[in-house]
């Protein structure tokens, strides 16, 4: 949680940190990843088995090295849109007798090559979990309890003996599964309404749960701040034992809210992520009025909200079905760091983050048959994934503001925009972590900083401008590490991501 005063442009900033003041846990899920079908994520970014660079398996082992330093705990599959219209029976079994089929989401041709057992492998390689997002749009309630049995059964059943025909005796254990993925819009197939679609939802989610109770079920929200949000919560998150279901678990454990900003001036791109910061709260504030209005006793566990896809994505600069490979500058990599600040200061209330995707579409890691290209994006990401975990801390700042316009144009009238973005962790070492991210092109801000003790280490993320980017053939984004003896104020320089560390 950080607090903020608004002071005059003349005026020195300052920033408080108080390690004794833990607000919330954070949860390690908020740096998931997201793999879909789509462009070259699979095919060519984590799956090439025709690379020299692939492991016996298939699987780039460049790839999984790079992901490897992130410690990325939950990776999500095999969509986003593409889920519409796959049938995950399509991607198991012999590899030479899986059909090739039309792809709707992306205009493309799914050859299946690579499919469930595949994409567990790889999991189980990386070290993560895997969480699965249901067919809403021509799958069946059906088909998404076998896909269940396949991956979790330990019965002597159909589906269960299929996955060990395939050569897996032991059950996966896939512990997370979407409700279906964006079907309240209109380039989904089988779009629907907000009335069916929670009708359906809640009885899968009852159907699901029978055959195991220990899943969690993530419900298809919008952007935390529509109608749909409000009803689709209103009519699912309901009592155990409710009149609707005998079911002695909650059937609802996160709802699922998705957002991607962009601009193309600097300050509007960098403050966009604090949209979904004002998304997030409202967001909370409609799961808290479910429970009220539908009488959710206070010992049933309050559902947390899952931003399974966020990023910097400009569709227009880097089109869905053209693979939406994006080229990310150091404006876009000081955005990526003001949606992770959202998230630390968020804690409370985000239970998973999935950042779309891992590898080559909309990715801060690309590939090429030669190796890997580490985006400006990745370097925000790998500090945050790497040291900002644990405690979310009270933190406050004092700064004045960018007052132009924002993108979304609604943040100006609701979100405070100061120069200096800031969140604050407490580690399990001991460690207080701090990103201040100064978005200014032209200004560094001198800050008098309360808390920090003894020597600092300091981690730079900067430039020389904010159109900088690290895919013309050089590195002109990454990181600079150096110390700072906490005496005096420190120098945020313009235009970049500072992470201040050192021991409560």
């Amino acid at each position: 949680m950080t607090t903020f005063t608004q002071l005059n442009e003349q005026d020195a900033p300052g920033i408080s940190i108080h390690p004794d003041r833990r607000i919330s846990k954070i949860n390690p899920n908020i740096y998931a990843g997201f793999t879909e079908h789509m462009g070259r994520c699979i095919y060519g970014g984590i799956y090439d088995p025709g690379s020299p660079l692939s492991d016996e398996n298939g699987f780039r082992k460049d790839v999984l090295e790079a992901l490897k330093t992130l410690n990325i705990p939950v990776v999500r599959y095999p969509g986003g849109n593409f889920m519409a219209t796959y049938h995950w029976l399509d991607g198991v079994g012999p590899k030479d007798q899986r059909p090739s089929r039309p792809e709707l989401a992306w205009l493309g041709t799914e050859t299946n090559q690579f499919g469930t057992d595949e994409f567990l492998k790889w999991c189980e390689v990386l070290e993560t979990e895997p969480y699965f997002c249901l067919n809403f749009g021509t799958g069946t309630l059906d088909e998404a309890l076998a896909w269940l049995e396949y991956c979790n059964g330990t019965r002597d059943t159909y589906y269960a003996n299929l996955r060990r025909k395939n050569g897996r005796q032991e059950p996966y254990n896939v512990k997370y599964w979407a409700l279906g993925n964006e079907v309240w819009g209109p380039w989904q197939v089988e779009q629907t309404t907000k009335e069916a679609y929670a009708h359906k939802a809640y009885q899968w989610a009852k159907a699901l749960k029978l055959l195991d109770p220990s899943i969690q079920l993530i419900l298809c929200g919008q952007d935390g701040t529509a109608s749909w949000d409000y009803y689709t919560l209103k009519h699912c998150m309901l009592p155990v034992n409710s009149p609707l279901s005998t079911s002695g678990v909650p059937l609802i454990d996160m709802h699922s809210i998705h957002l991607y900003t962009a601009s193309s001036s600097h300050l509007p791109n960098a403050t966009a992520p604090l949209a979904a910061e004002r998304a997030i709260e409202i967001t909370s504030s409609l799961i808290d009025l479910a429970r009220i209005e539908n009488g959710v006793p206070n010992d049933q566990v309050r559902p947390t909200i899952c931003f399974d896809e966020w990023n910097v994505w400009d569709p227009i600069r880097a089109e869905g079905s053209k693979g939406a490979e994006e080229t990310y500058t150091l404006s876009d990599a000081l955005a990526v760091g003001v949606w992770l600040n959202v998230f630390i200061r968020k804690s409370k209330d985000v239970g998973m983050a999935c950042i779309a995707q891992t590898v080559n579409v909309i990715s801060p890691l690309m590939t090429t048959k030669d190796g890997i290209i580490k985006q400006t994006t990745w370097w925000p990401l790998y500090l945050f994934s790497k040291y900002m975990r644990g405690w979310t801390i009270s933190a406050h700042v004092s700064a004045a503001t960018y007052d132009g316009e924002t993108s979304p144009k609604w943040v100006r009238g609701v979100k405070d925009t100061p120069w200096l973005d800031v969140s604050a962790t407490l580690g399990e070492d001991g460690y207080v972590n701090v990103v201040v991210i100064n978005i200014h092109e032209e200004k560094a801000f001198e800050t008098k900083l309360d808390g920090p003790t003894g020597e600092v280490t300091v981690f730079t993320v900067t430039g020389e401008n904010p159109t900088v980017t690290n895919m013309k053939g050089k590195e002109e984004v990454g990181i600079s590490e150096s110390t700072w003896s906490a005496q005096g104020s420190y120098v945020f320089p313009k235009h970049s991501l500072t992470l201040l560390r050192w021991k409560a």
